[in-house]
């Protein structure tokens, strides 16, 4: 006797049943899968871009704001602080190195953000083709900017004004791409890099536009204190990424810079645990929702699988006359759930990564872009473990039941 075809034929008698009961147990599997990919692939991503970054040094407004512009590139800028009092911290004893970075322009969506040479160290990039940029309007590509874009070493293009796609072209000066970046993971995958020179000429007067700009070598003696540009005129730059001397400025550098100057700090693992921690409600409600669907799920499969029991009674007779035992006829219940919960749970998985795959792709820049929606992890196996559990308990009630079936009862009713 083949109790797997023999189960699969009782399903396919009520379709419409038993779609209704697979269908209600994949939209549960799927709100967890897609739960389950973005929050481990969002706080691994997160964490890989703010490593090696302690404190970030911006212009005063929402902390949250601050990090997620200044590190993950994902925000609005809070507004730009003065490179000199920038200068006057980086001499503090409790700096170890910060990295400027000045932003306020983009290409077709992709930030230009200028910045200096120790921010290639600090994501210890490599490059696929060309080099680092050694002149004023040189720019380096992050590995998804120039497959998504096109842009090879050797082009040329024009910088637009804003953060956003959509705003009008500097039309004064080209930047020219000296290098590509192999793919890192991380955000400057997503990232176009230039010197702070670059951004600075760029927005100078109207008046200069049209003058043409020398480009020459940045010489060491255009560099201050930790990599900082040096510039007798006054300048500006968006934020400062600061690494610690020691423990100590981990307690005494974030006051001083918020109680003592017109600049604001933060701390991105401080500001994201809290962001996770906001996000970890809803997350929780839309985890309670999934399992309430799959536990209603489970109920609709044990009505199912009784109500069907008691039409098919005299069935199970006939299969205990013909020579199948009591343990068969209990395996084939069984079965009956397990078959019902697996689908469930396969047609949840492909839902599930097929729509974290649809959000994925109308999102062009930020953070969801670096999600692959195709990726499986482990705790998915789980999922579907549990999804089988409740599939089998289901199947408890109407297996037993299927097991003391009487045959003269059944046959003598007919």
């Amino acid at each position: 006797m083949n109790l797997f075809k023999l189960s699969w034929k009782y399903l396919t008698f009520r379709p419409l049943a038993t779609g209704l009961n697979v269908l209600l147990l994949a939209l549960g599997l799927a709100i967890i899968t897609v739960l389950l990919l973005m929050q481990e692939q969002l706080e691994k991503k997160m964490n890989q871009d703010a490593e090696g970054i302690d404190l970030v040094v911006g212009a005063k407004g929402s902390p949250l704001q601050l990090i997620l512009s200044g590190v993950y590139h994902i925000d609005f800028p809070t507004g730009n602080i003065s490179l000199s009092e920038a200068q006057n911290l980086t001499r503090n004893r409790l700096v170890k190195n910060a990295i400027p970075m000045a932003l306020g322009d983009n290409y077709q969506g992709f930030r230009i953000v200028g910045t200096n040479l120790d921010y290639l160290e600090l994501y210890q990039v490599e490059f696929n083709s060309g080099g680092s940029w050694t002149k004023p309007f040189e720019v380096v590509l992050g590995s998804e900017v120039a497959t998504k874009l096109g842009v090879k070493v050797g082009d040329e293009f024009l910088g637009s004004h804003g953060i956003s796609e959509g705003s009008h072209d500097h039309d004064a000066n080209y930047f020219h791409v000296t290098g590509v970046l192999a793919p890192k993971g991380t955000v400057v995958d997503r990232l176009i890099l230039t010197s702070i020179e670059s951004v600075w000429l760029t927005h100078e007067e109207e008046h200069e536009e049209d003058e043409e700009v020398e480009h020459q070598e940045l010489a060491s003696s255009e560099i201050t204190l930790h990599g900082l540009p040096k510039s007798d005129e006054p300048k500006e730059i968006t934020n400062l990424l600061i690494q610690y001397r020691n423990p100590m400025a981990a307690i005494q550098l974030p006051r001083l810079v918020n109680s003592r100057t017109n600049m604001q700090a933060a701390s991105p693992s401080f500001e994201m645990s809290r962001l996770f921690e906001l996000l970890g409600v809803g997350i929780s409600l839309l985890r309670g929702l999934a399992f309430v669907l799959i536990g209603i799920s489970g109920l609709g499969i044990f009505i199912a699988l009784y109500n069907s029991l008691k039409e098919r009674k005299y069935d199970l007779a006939i299969l205990r006359a013909i020579g199948g035992a009591r343990i068969q006829l209990l395996q084939l219940i069984f079965l009956e759930g397990f078959v019902l919960t697996l689908l469930g749970a396969l047609l949840g998985i492909i839902l599930g990564h097929s729509f974290l795959a649809l959000l994925v792709s109308q999102n062009q820049s930020g953070v969801m872009v670096s999600i692959q929606p195709w990726l499986m992890i482990k705790s998915e196996l789980w999922v579907v473990l549990y999804a089988l559990a409740v599939g089998i308990l289901a199947s408890v009630i109407p297996a037993f039941a299927a097991y003391q079936t009487s045959i003269a009862k059944q046959l003598t009713k007919a």
